[in-house]
């Protein structure tokens, strides 16, 4: 294996790598990549949530409850389900 310099950085009090914002000993989300969920629109089909759900489960570490809260987001994508954004499904979303 080998190290190009020219793609190493040192002595970085922050860096952001993999969607991820590493400092020190802590490990955060990029703000970046949040943002550009949060500009598009509510998922209106079954592959666009499970796009969504794809995204958010990278960062289900950041997340209490991850399962418990996305739960019927999941079952939303089975497909004996027919695709219906309840007012559970939408906070669930938010």
């Amino acid at each position: 294996m080998k190290v190009s310099l020219k793609k190493c950085h040192f002595a970085y009090g922050e860096l952001k790598a993999l969607g991820h914002v590493v400092s020190g000993l802590s490990l955060g989300i990029d703000k970046n990549k949040v943002e550009a969920v949060l500009l598009k629109p509510m998922p209106q089909a079954k592959e666009e949530m499970q796009s969504f759900l794809g995204f958010a489960g990278y960062y289900r570490q950041h997340i209490k409850d991850f399962a418990k809260i996305l739960k019927s987001l999941y079952k939303l994508c089975d497909q004996q389900t027919v695709y219906e954004m309840t007012e559970e499904r939408v906070k669930a979303y938010e």
